[in-house]
């Protein structure tokens, strides 16, 4: 799907590797791994002492960006990203 227009700049300035933070309250571990000189996009997050699980994938094409969430609507994943805050170093 094409994503809203924030959502792959959401993503993107997430930092490289793992991190925490939190979501709806929540919190997570993410782990993002950026393939293919930054076209392509992974994020995985775990909810911590809980059972929420977030994936996705974001590939960077020639016709724009395009989001594909791992077995769960699309919105669920959009509704994290623009959620989830990274816990201070």
């Amino acid at each position: 799907m094409t994503p809203p227009p924030d959502v792959a700049g959401l993503l993107r300035a997430l930092p490289e590797g793992t991190l925490r933070g939190r979501a709806r309250g929540r919190a997570y571990i993410a782990s993002k791994t950026t393939f293919n000189g930054g076209r392509s996009i992974k994020l995985v997050a775990e909810e911590l002492g809980g059972s929420d699980y977030i994936s996705m994938n974001l590939y960077d094409l020639g016709t724009g960006p395009r989001l594909f969430p791992c077995e769960m609507p699309a919105d669920k994943v959009i509704a994290f990203l623009r959620d989830f805050a990274p816990d201070r170093p």
